[in-house]
């Protein structure tokens, strides 16, 4: 028999209809040097009815893809909300990709317009070739130079300026109109009436950071983005409440930010928008100003602030939640902000493929029952998320058991995970048979605990045996001189491959690798100590902050790298 339950499309649209009539007087935070501005989540979806509006004079329909190369900003949260709810495509840009895969990624998508902030006119500059589809400019703050077209959708005029700096307009393209934000938004009326929109349509846009060849473009659909919003909202993710004041410091355009705008959205949580403040020393004095509940940021970063507060004011006593992602955050991060201010930093698996929430850490009940060390569970990649379907893969082809011990690649299925790439047919390299192929070498325990050992492109494989480059660097950043640490694998004549370990030490310290090895005994096995190293004054990092191994590749193949030995091996 059939249910009596009403059917209705689950849209991007009932995520800001919620959030606009149930927390209206919840607060949307823009951080600036200057101080904070406090506006309203009403007043912010008041901004998305105009833009939707606007967007809709400028010729956007359903289907087309409007882009924003801008930070994380009150705009920029209006814009997440306005351009799926009219029935068009989000598409965010990750404005630290290289001109050439930024490029590409504008033509791949065939973006209509771009929303851009005017510090970032620059970078707009760099791929003025490439902006064959686009056909209007948005700019969102003050810039310098003429704008021609208007709001009718007339695309003929001509565009003049330079790329001498921040806030001045490029020399675009002839077919491309510019508009400013303030002046488009100020010729409309709040009250848009949001489309009913098929709810497996494209609602946003993430293409991977590429680093191996092009990147590739992932459409969330609204029913994704919906179920996502719900899954890392609940009991199993963040559990976000109207007590929360939440600051993503992951950027807007990281797979959506992991989907907390949404989710802080949805649960009306005051929204803390840092912009482009992303030092350090600005980051711990907006903590310290609007102090957060929940805080979410790469490793990289959370490294930063622990240096930093080890002189100077950093307060997260009203922090409950540290949500880390992007990479895995080693033991001795993790312990760190545990012991000195009492906070677990609670990693989230997933990647852009996945929405990106798979599996989080959070200590389950038995972890108190048991007296276990919080630790302990929050170096894990996660529990498998509610909806989320995961299987460990043999080398054989075999699938493997949950038992913790066995080893394969983990694999993934669900609501909010893509069974393809935009524009390009499945290939058995990241699909295979409705599961996706995470390129992660790991293991599950009992409980649908994930433990990610590697990358399979970057295990080492070395006299025939595993090597954890996880693992292994996770030991080396315990040693209290290690800022960061990545290993990559390069060739040896003895044993086929070898670890090389890329360090880079905190100021003034002074560490030698015949240090660090013996720092390594007995906290990995002894063949797994590397015999070749590099200090660095920092580790290369890719565009969303992880260590960029192919970078490091790639510069030993150059000889760019001072290797040091202990003697043990010829580097």
């Amino acid at each position: 028999m059939k249910s009596t339950m009403m059917d209705r499309e689950l849209q991007v649209s009932d995520l800001l209809r919620h959030g606009q009539r149930v927390h209206a007087s919840s607060r949307v935070v823009r951080c600036s040097q200057d101080g904070s501005e406090h506006g309203t989540f009403a007043e912010t979806a008041e901004t998305a009815e105009l833009l939707a509006a606007a967007l809709s004079r400028l010729g956007v329909g359903r289907g087309d893809r409007v882009a924003t190369l801008a930070w994380n900003t009150p705009e920029h949260l209006a814009a997440y909300f306005a351009i799926p709810s009219m029935g068009a495509v989000l598409h965010t840009l990750n404005l630290r990709l290289h001109p050439d895969q930024l490029g590409y990624v504008i033509e791949h998508a065939e973006d209509r317009v771009l929303l851009v902030d005017s510090t970032l006119l620059g970078l707009l500059g760099q791929v003025r070739e490439r902006l064959g589809t686009v056909r209007h400019v948005v700019v969102i703050g003050d810039f310098s130079g003429d704008v021609s077209g208007d709001v009718s959708g007339d695309v003929s005029g001509d565009v003049s300026g330079d790329v001498s700096g921040d806030g001045e307009l490029p020399d675009l393209p002839g077919h491309i109109a510019v508009h400013r934000w303030d002046d488009l938004l100020a010729d409309e009326r709040p009250g848009f009436a949001w489309p009913t929109v098929d709810e497996r349509s494209a609602a946003a846009l993430c293409y991977t950071t590429g680093t191996t060849g092009d990147p590739k473009g992932v459409a969330y659909s609204h029913r994704s983005i919906v179920l996502h919003t719900l899954g890392i909202s609940g009991g199993g993710g963040a559990a976000m409440g109207d007590r929360d004041r939440v600051l993503p410091i992951v950027p807007m355009f990281h797979a959506n930010a992991w989907g907390w705008p949404y989710a802080a959205w949805l649960a009306g949580a005051d929204l803390i928008m840092n912009g482009r403040h992303l030092h350090i020393p600005d980051l711990a004095r907006i903590i310290n100003e609007e102090h957060p509940t929940a805080v979410a940021a790469v490793p990289t970063l959370w490294n930063g602030l622990l240096r930093h507060g080890e002189e100077h004011p950093l307060d997260l006593s009203s922090v409950r939640l540290a949500g880390c992602g992007g990479s895995s955050p080693s033991r001795a991060l993790i312990a760190a902000f545990k012991e000195r201010y009492g906070v677990q930093l609670i990693q989230g698996w997933g990647m852009t493929e996945t929405s990106p929430l798979a599996s989080w850490s959070a200590p389950p009940r038995q972890a108190a029952e048991n007296g276990d060390d919080d630790v302990d569970w929050l170096v894990k990649s996660g529990r498998v998320m509610p909806l989320v379907d995961v299987r460990l893969m043999g080398m054989d082809g075999a699938e493997q058991p949950w038992d913790g011990e066995s080893v394969g690649e983990l694999q993934l299925r669900g609501p909010w995970v893509t069974g393809s790439y935009l524009h390009t047919e499945n290939t058995p390299d990241r699909f295979d048979d409705g599961w996706l192929r995470t390129g992660d070498l790991g293991i599950i325990e009992p409980g649908g605990w994930i433990v990610v050992r590697d990358r399979l492109k970057d295990g080492i494989k070395s006299g025939g045996e595993w090597i954890s480059t996880v693992e292994l660097e996770n030991a080396i950043a315990e040693h209290p001189d290690v800022v960061e640490a990545t290993v990559v694998g390069v060739p040896d004549p003895t044993w086929d491959e070898r670890p090389l370990a890329v360090v880079a030490l905190a100021d003034g310290a002074v560490v030698t690798p015949a240090d660090l090895r013996e720092f390594l005994e007995g906290r990995v096995a002894r063949w797994w100590i590397p015999e070749r190293w590099t200090f660095l004054e920092a580790v290369p990092k890719t565009s969303v902050g992880k260590y960029d191994k192919r970078a490091v590749r790639r510069m030993y193949h150059d000889g760019e790298l001072p290797i040091e030995s202990d003697g043990t091996a010829d580097a």
